[in-house]
């Protein structure tokens, strides 16, 4: 099936979209990607909902006003990478993520972008996953098999987003997947709040500054790390953390202890096996503070997936339209080593 993938990160950014062929198993062709970057009041709306989620009436006027810009965007993306596809893997935009409540909320109208695009829409991928006691997150390890098919295992995929995940790939075929905690979200707010800028841009804040390392093993005490995986985390899990313990540091340092706690949580994350290579997606992968800590921590080549031909920027929105054909096929999205649900399941909901 020829389908388009969405997919807006917990980074705020902008939204990803990308074409993928596909029958849900294996990947026949990667197509045409882009990015539309979302305006700033967009984005700054869409972070308040974040801190407003928890207590947010669904019919919440802001909420309602919010979804609708959010889903137009999406629509402008569809159309940025042409029309014609079977389906649309439209993930929407996470604004609570509490599995051990068996609630994950992601915004966007369905309904509406299928009307807007003329496509049948796949939409709602976590709440089957959490409802039957999963973790919901992370969705991408059945497609970053599929990807890497061919390539040598053990092997280590690293996405860091706002949030970080990792799909450890063996020589067997087993798939093990967790979130192993913050991924540039920590970073991006203290940019934000001390430079004015959305991101730490080339990592060159960070590069500045010195690692407080009793600040960092503050950081890395947070309960989050003891347990077993798989687990996942909302992209503020560690918001009252992070507050205490870069109280009062300068802005370079703080930006350096942020990288570094980042670093620290994935390359703490439970393998069965040491990786024979690591590779990185996601925005955390133009950091080199980043790519550097992370080297330095596996001890075995750590490379961009450009290295191995993908396209970093549209391998999330690629695997919704991977999984969006997976839904409509009733293939499992999450395995219980992905996600911990006690039984492979599909998930999704379909419109249009």
């Amino acid at each position: 099936m020829r389908a388009i993938g969405l997919m807006s990160g917990t980074s705020l950014d902008g939204v990803d979209v990308a074409w993928i062929e596909t029958d849900g198993i294996t990947v026949q062709h990667t197509g045409m990607a882009a990015t539309l970057h979302y305006q700033p009041a967009l984005r700054a709306d869409l972070r308040r909902l974040l801190d407003k989620a928890p207590t947010l009436d669904r019919n919440d006027a802001f909420l309602r006003d919010v979804e609708r810009r959010l889903t137009e965007d999406h629509a402008v993306a569809v159309a940025m990478v042409g029309r014609g596809a079977d389906v649309i893997g439209f993930h929407g935009q996470t604004i609570l993520h509490a599995p051990e409540q068996r609630h994950t909320w992601q915004i966007g109208d369905a309904d509406l972008l299928a009307r807007l695009s003329r496509t049948k829409v796949v939409h709602d991928f976590r709440s089957a996953d959490v409802a039957a006691g999963g973790q919901g997150a992370p969705l991408v390890p059945l497609f970053h098999a599929a990807m890497a098919e061919a390539l040598p295992k053990p092997l280590l995929i690293v996405n860091i987003g706002g949030v970080a995940n990792i799909t450890w790939l063996g020589d067997a075929g087993e798939i093990l997947a967790c979130d192993t905690g913050p991924g540039n979200g920590p970073l991006d707010d203290w940019a934000q709040r001390h430079t004015g800028l959305a991101f730490d841009k080339d990592g060159a804040l960070a590069a500045l500054g010195q690692v407080q390392r009793k600040r960092l093993a503050q950081l890395l005490s947070h309960p989050y790390f003891a347990l077993p995986a798989p687990k996942s985390l909302d992209r503020l899990t560690f918001s009252n953390l992070v507050a205490q313990a870069t109280e009062g540091l300068s802005p370079a340092d703080g930006a350096a202890t942020l990288a570094a706690f980042t670093v620290a949580a994935i390359a703490n994350a439970p393998l069965p096996q040491r990786p024979g290579q690591v590779l990185v997606c996601g925005g955390g992968r133009k950091n080199p503070v980043i790519m550097a800590g992370l080297a330095k921590a596996f001890e075995v080549p750590v490379a961009a997936v450009e290295a191995v031909g993908w396209d970093g920027d549209a391998l999330e929105a690629q695997c919704f339209g991977f999984l969006a054909v997976r839904s409509l096929r009733g293939l499992p999205l999450s395995l219980p080593s992905t996600t911990g649900v006690a039984e492979p399941i599909t998930g999704g909901k379909i419109t249009g």
